[in-house]
């Protein structure tokens, strides 16, 4: 199974459009192959310190993927790798 990390806050619409590409494309791998997890700087100051200005940021498996905009191609090629 791989992890999917949204870091993002509340009423943030480029986080909404970034899950929205998450889903779309976990939704091509079979159930249960892609967990999405969401985080907010809102509510963790170490996250906030670390990432306000770049939300969202999308880590996969832990490690960082992408921020502010989320490629369905390329995150379905780091989803697909071993």
């Amino acid at each position: 199974m791989k992890t999917v990390t949204l870091i993002g806050k509340p009423g943030c619409h480029l986080c909404d459009v970034a899950r929205d590409v998450i889903e779309q494309v976990a939704d091509e791998f079979p159930e249960n192959a892609v967990e999405l997890d969401e985080l907010s700087i809102e509510s963790d100051p170490a996250l906030y310190a670390q990432w306000w200005e770049k939300i969202p940021v999308v880590l996969v498996d832990g490690e960082f993927h992408a921020h502010w905009r989320v490629s369905p191609d390329r995150l379905r090629a780091a989803l697909a790798s071993a």
